[in-house]
């Protein structure tokens, strides 16, 4: 069997397959289905430092090779969190990383503070797709000024891993990276959602409480592999890719694009065991092309 082991900037994962945030609960939803600790790690549900109810329904809707989703980020805060949530899952023998949002760089910052003292979780996302509430709502990712500020707030509270994932609904993706790579970031994820909108013609209306949503699932993948390609060439700090990512073959081709590691996401909700999958597949292809170890294919794409 092949050497799995990849290296997330101090971070070590035993392969390099995450579940993405949103999409596997708090791993414990999951536990029938997955040996959990023979994960990469997994990436909790979105975090915020109080609690959020999240949109009104409906928040989901199929789409082709797709499906749309506004549920923003429900959860019962980071206190809640830390004592109800951490408990349950800090002995698992992998990585727990757990997802951050915020309203402002405070927010985020005083959020992650609050993880960092919890002796087991050795990383954080930060999701810095959300709406800047003092910018009438524009996304701190969408500009690298906004995600610059987000990443410096949370550098200075937060010592561990720090991962940011990465808005795809810009015009120069490479420009936030490098911004978030400047201010001390250890790695990116990307991409986060696409946003869309899908609409019932009969009632004449969109089938998602507030308009619009993001875009996951098989459908977004070829502009995730080439915005991960792009980011890899731009930045010196680890790439973490994502996008609707369902089997082996899609997991190498983003290490081939120069991801160091990837995250499956919406595919759970398709197969439960995906990512066992995957990573069965992974070590199965390596083997039959002679590969020692995955780090032997990361960014091996020829230009």
């Amino acid at each position: 069997m092949a050497d799995l082991r990849v290296n997330i900037n101090g971070l070590q994962l035993k392969n390099p397959v995450l579940t993405a945030s949103g999409t596997f609960g708090y791993g414990l939803e999951f536990a029938d289905f997955v040996p959990l600790d023979s994960l990469g790690g997994f990436i909790v549900k979105g975090t915020t430092l109080h609690a959020r109810e999240g949109n009104d329904y409906p928040r989901m809707a199929e789409t082709p090779s797709g499906m749309l989703n506004c549920v923003g980020l429900q959860n019962k805060g980071v206190d809640y969190f830390c004592s109800n949530i951490y408990p349950q899952i800090k002995d698992f023998d992998t990585n727990v990383v757990v997802n951050v949002s915020g309203s402002s760089p405070e927010d985020y910052a005083e959020c992650a503070s609050r993880i960092d003292a919890l002796e087991t979780i050795p990383a954080i996302e930060l999701n810095i797709s959300c709406p800047n509430v003092r910018q009438g709502g524009m996304a701190f990712g969408v500009t690298a000024k906004g995600a610059a500020a987000v990443v410096r707030a949370v550098r200075e509270r937060y010592g561990k891993t720090l991962i940011v994932k990465l808005s795809p609904n810009v015009t120069d993706i490479t420009e936030i990276a490098r911004a978030c790579e400047a201010e001390g970031a250890d790695s990116v994820s990307l991409i986060n959602t696409l946003m869309g909108m899908s609409i019932d013609i009969e009632k004449r209306c969109s089938r998602l409480s507030i308009g619009t949503g993001g875009l996951s699932g098989p459908a977004v993948k070829p502009v995730a592999l080439r915005m991960v390609w792009q980011v890899t060439k731009a930045v010196k700090i680890p790439v973490i890719g994502l996008g609707g990512i369902c089997t082996a073959s899609d997991a190498i081709e983003f290490l081939m694009a120069g991801a160091t590691a990837i995250e499956i996401g919406t595919a759970n909700f398709i197969d439960p065991c995906v990512t066992t999958k995957v990573i069965n597949g992974m070590n199965a292809w390596l083997d039959s092309h002679g590969c020692r170890s995955v780090m032997e294919i990361v960014g091996t794409l020829k230009d």
